[in-house]
């Protein structure tokens, strides 16, 4: 090992310590308020953008529309969301924040990501990048520059029930 150069250890080390993080946190949410990561996630953008079809909240949370159903089976079943039909045009389906959704939704606590936005965007715009090409470069290395990734770092890969 060359002076002040970290060693292949020290990088696993890290990757471990981000690995764990995540985990601890979709443990602490699930224990502060009974939800998963992807549950959360999906309440959050039906809050923030009102009634709004699964297609969109795909699109706002970054997973399939098949995982979104999914999850709005299990939230619709805890009573959490309900499934409304368009006004103007009934064949669209909407979901809608239940009351029990929204008192749920205020036990939630902060999630991982955004603490990490906050920091990361303090960050100057070279450092931004540098980061991004070392993460890129360190994804190549462990030929996961193909997998697919929610852009959240609390969203694991959904299972077989499309949910994680």
């Amino acid at each position: 090992m060359i002076d002040n150069m970290p060693c292949w250890q020290d990088v696993l080390i890290e990757l471990r310590k981000i690995i764990r993080a995540t985990d601890l946190q979709s443990k602490r949410v699930v224990k502060a308020c009974g939800l998963t990561i992807p549950q959360v996630m999906v309440l959050r953008a039906i809050k923030d953008l009102g009634d709004v079809t699964v297609k969109r909240i795909s699109d706002d949370v970054s997973l399939s529309q098949a995982t979104v159903s999914t999850i709005m089976n299990r939230l619709e079943e805890r009573q959490l969301v309900e499934r409304v039909r368009s006004n103007t045009d009934r064949r669209i389906v909407n979901a809608r924040l239940t009351t029990t959704g929204d008192e749920i939704f205020q036990t939630v606590p902060t999630l991982l990501h955004e603490s990490f936005i906050t920091r990361f965007e303090s960050l100057g715009n070279a450092e931004q990048l540098h980061i991004l090409a070392a993460l890129q470069q360190v994804s190549g290395m462990m030929d996961a520059e193909a997998l697919d990734a929610a852009p959240l770092l609390d969203i694991a890969a959904p299972n077989r029930d499309g949910e994680s």
